[in-house]
């Protein structure tokens, strides 16, 4: 990342909730200077003056970038406000189901880039998908994917179309984890375990088995197959959640399938 430019024209961070604030410590841990930041966000965490940023101050003409963090809901209240930033300036968007042709309306002459992040950002564990628009080359995609990788893993896309796929599955997926937490808690307590000691043993199976998925690297199929013997108690449950009508996978399908339609009526 070019901290250096950065740091002489200046970032933009419209929004700094959740994403907007595990961002934001991301680039200063990595060498972001808190004086070339500034922040537009109607509600403002106060430690944010203490960091050193400007908080709705006055802004500057030709940033290096502007990261627009707000929900969509607000979206079209806030882009005409941002309207008259050039071709000088990065756009990039963290906010689901914005499609870039909205932004290039407000910003007719800018590469833009759009993103979608998931919450494990805030603790550098994310991961996040990009996609530009002509304008956004080689330089403006390199720029995007470093400062979004100071919250986790990058990754590219081919299409804006597979936008709403993404964000059905890693946007939307860590809810569907905690859910599962939720429920196998409620499995546990159901055959007799206290819900704290149920809570605790499943919240450190799914982060196990999570970080166990990564650091193999190897076939989930595989890493699964690993810990079934044959005839044994694993079995007997798999059996249950791989059921092709009533287990995991045609849930799953449903709860992603649901996901993605809901993220193309946003963008319409």
């Amino acid at each position: 990342m070019d901290i250096s430019a950065l740091n002489a024209r200046g970032l933009v961070l419209i929004g700094c909730g959740r994403m907007g604030g595990a961002l934001l410590d991301g680039w200063l841990k990595n060498g972001l200077e808190p004086g070339a930041v500034h922040v537009v966000d109607p509600n403002p965490r106060p430690e944010l003056t203490q960091l050193g940023v400007s908080v709705n101050g006055t802004l500057p003409q030709s940033p290096a970038v502007l990261v627009i963090a707000v929900k969509p809901q607000m979206m079209a209240g806030v882009l005409p406000q941002l309207a008259g930033f050039g071709a000088e300036t990065l756009v990039l968007s963290v906010a689901a189901g914005v499609t870039i042709a909205a932004y290039e309306a407000a910003f007719p002459a800018s590469p833009i880039v759009r993103a979608m992040p998931n919450t494990p950002a805030a603790i550098g564990q994310g991961i996040t998908a990009i996609i530009g628009n002509a304008k956004a080359g080689a330089p403006e995609m390199d720029l995007a994917e470093a400062l979004l990788a100071t919250v986790g893993r990058v990754v590219r896309l081919e299409a804006e179309d597979q936008m709403d796929a993404v964000t059905a599955l890693s946007g939307s997926g860590p809810a569907y984890v905690f859910h599962m937490i939720e429920a196998m808690t409620g499995a546990g307590i159901s055959e007799g375990l206290s819900p704290e000691l149920a809570l605790a043993l499943a919240r450190a199976t799914v982060a196990g088995a999570g970080a166990l998925a990564v650091h193999e690297d190897e076939d989930p199929a595989k890493l699964r197959e690993n810990v079934t013997s044959p005839g044994g108690t694993t079995a007997a449950g798999l059996r249950e959640l791989m059921d092709a009508e009533h287990g995991l996978p045609p849930l799953m399908r449903r709860t992603i399938a649901a996901a993605a339609a809901r993220g193309r009526e946003l963008g319409k």
